[in-house]
């Protein structure tokens, strides 16, 4: 289901005013959380593991493991007794899709299946004996059984029972595993700590084999009709709490509890939490207004609407990792040459180190350390990138004037992407924490700057190729960026990195903003 158009939505009411505290809005100041979220934020929390991606590599599994052992048994028996025959290697492929086919129609490829034994081992083994009764009757009707082997087939059956069984047992510990370690849950925080709240925790608390963990609830109403605790949840804060709640501990979806109609709140706290890479929805289980059945995500049996999705998820996070780690090593191998020339050239121009590290914001505001060749003089270098270089900067080395206007400064980044995995090949790019355009940091000149962090920061990105780079001396240069970030955020996809890359080389060549 598509999430219902909120950004206009939260445009529309941009008028209402942000408080201010020294200059700095206040839902992007580190606040101090309650003892209760502080507990929680300082809790060892591992990744998540994504469901969709454990159940799209056991169907990978059975197919190759299925295929794997009916080839094994026709190279070992078949084939020393007669010559090789395509047909065999053919019915091996047909029966692996078909077993594949047979157990999801059996719904053995959910999560929670994977955790139990007997369940999923019956269903395999009646959706595995299902397929050779259709393959027994396909060869009957064809007229093929004289040309089957029968000792092939038997063993294949048998060999793949076993194969089956001991893949679904080491993924059935894994799974366990990740369960003990909380990698499998979705943590949630819930908006309203009144009694829709505490409608909305017991009925979600019902659901058979829920993947929600409630860490607690967040309510700006000081009022009695905020509850201290909801539903035997603690209050951990306000609502601008949850943006630094998020920020120290993952959480993967926010949970109004509001009725749609207290629309001027709900858009209120959403200008403050878009900017988070979590899913926010709306629940509708008390709402007496009814939309179409389509309109609906479900969480169980509890109806919600899409506010914001967390970009890159599931499979796309995969195809990004890879596209990162195959294309990114490629580039730094076919590079290296060029680097350690750059490496010496920079060494025989003036003394100091030749790569140097930079604090810059990394996903979801962390603070990540980005390598980069040196371009300034060592006793002049600026870590924090609190001064920005500007024309003709007496900072910059002779080599280093090159390299910033040629971006040959930047290739170190692929270390970060190849080895340290902080960046990506294409994204937005990193800033740095103290980047300021006229002594007023970034977020502080551009509404919702730090939505472009939703996404893990790039070597180049949408912005870069279109003309969007260098020198931010002016307050349209730094909003066109965060616009064009929010579209690459917002339409990505593999091609989309690949133009991207393909497009960077020539966008290199203008350089009249690279100092």
């Amino acid at each position: 289901m598509e999430p219902i158009d909120a950004r206009s939505l939260i445009d529309a009411a941009s008028a209402a005013p942000t408080v201010m505290v020294n200059g700095v809005p206040r839902i992007e100041r580190r606040r101090r959380l309650s003892p209760a979220a502080l507990t929680l934020a300082n809790e060892k929390v591992r990744s998540a593991v994504s469901p969709v991606v454990i159940a799209g590599m056991v169907r990978l599994a059975d197919f190759v493991l299925i295929a794997l052992s009916g080839l094994a048994v026709y190279f070992a028996y078949v084939v020393r007794g007669s010559s090789f025959s395509w047909s065999y290697v053919l019915a091996i492929v047909a029966m692996a899709l078909a077993a594949v086919i047979s157990f999801q129609a059996a719904d053995i490829y959910d999560i929670q299946v994977f955790r139990g034994r007997l369940h999923q081992l019956t269903r395999m083994i009646s959706s595995w004996c299902l397929v050779f009764l259709l393959f027994m009757g396909a060869s009957f009707l064809a007229k093929l059984g004289g040309e089957v082997s029968r000792v092939w087939l038997s063993v294949f059956f048998l060999t793949g029972i076993v194969v089956l069984a001991a893949e679904r047992m080491v993924v059935r510990s894994l799974v366990r595993r990740w369960a003990r370690e909380g990698r499998l849950d979705r943590r949630t925080v819930v908006v309203g700590a009144d009694s829709n709240g505490e409608q909305l925790i017991t009925a979600l608390g019902t659901q058979h084999d829920s993947d929600l963990k409630i860490l607690g609830v967040f309510d700006d109403r000081g009022d009695n009709r905020a509850q201290n605790t909801c539903a035997g949840l603690p209050k951990l804060g306000k609502v601008d709490d949850i943006v630094e709640f998020a920020r120290r501990t993952r959480v993967d979806l926010v949970l109004f509890a509001l009725p749609i109609s207290a629309e001027a709140r709900i858009l209120e706290m959403l200008k403050k939490l878009w900017v988070l890479p979590v899913d926010i929805r709306l629940s509708a289980h008390t709402n007496q207004l009814r939309f179409r059945p389509r309109s609906y995500s479900y969480l169980g049996d509890v109806p919600t609407l899409h506010v914001f999705e967390q970009p890159i998820t599931d499979w796309d996070l995969v195809m990004k990792w890879l596209f990162d780690h195959v294309v990114g090593g490629l580039i730094l191998l076919l590079l290296s040459p060029l680097m350690a020339l750059v490496a010496l050239a920079i060494k025989l121009d003036s003394p100091g180190p030749v790569l140097f590290r930079q604090k810059r914001f990394g996903f979801n505001n962390e603070r990540i350390d980005v390598y980069k060749f040196r371009s300034l003089y060592h006793h002049q270098a600026d870590p924090t990138a609190s001064k920005v270089v500007t024309k003709n900067d007496p900072r910059v080395t002779r080599v280093g004037r090159f390299i910033r206007k040629s971006s040959l400064d930047e290739l170190p980044q692929l270390f970060n992407v190849v080895f340290k995995g902080n960046l990506s090949l294409v994204g937005p790019r990193p800033h740095a924490v103290q980047g300021k355009l006229q002594n007023r940091l970034f977020d502080e000149t551009v509404d919702g700057y730090f939505a472009r962090h939703r996404v893990k920061p790039g070597i180049t990105g949408w912005a870069q190729i279109n003309g969007w780079r260098g020198e931010i001396d002016n307050e349209e240069k730094i909003q066109k960026r965060v616009e064009f970030d929010l579209y690459y955020i917002e339409n990505w996809s593999v091609l989309f990195d690949l133009y991207i890359l393909a497009k960077t080389p020539l966008a290199l060549l203008k350089t009249e903003n690279a100092y």
